[in-house]
């Protein structure tokens, strides 16, 4: 199993648009072929900051999302609300 967190910090303006965006999307991205978990947590003296947590039968299936056309486009409208780079 191969365990990837990644924390994002958003502006304040941009939280329930990402919020939204990720219900949205949450169900088919735990379907993905290799997806065995995905949770998202909102830090609880940041409210800007949040952590993905997902786990993944091995690395090559997180890769395999990864070049999906379904985490590029996740990801395009994502990395438009943060407002500092996220890290992994």
């Amino acid at each position: 199993m191969f365990v990837r967190i990644v924390k994002m910090s958003f502006h304040t303006k941009h939280i329930e648009a990402f919020l939204a965006m990720f219900e949205e999307k949450k169900t088919v991205i735990r379907a993905f072929e290799g997806c065995l978990l995905l949770e998202l947590y909102q830090d609880k003296t940041n409210p800007e900051i949040f952590f993905t947590y997902s786990y993944w039968q091995d690395e090559k299936k997180l890769e395999n999302y990864r070049n999906s056309k379904l985490f590029k486009g996740v990801w395009d409208q994502t990395k438009t609300y943060f407002n500092d780079k996220p890290l992994a």
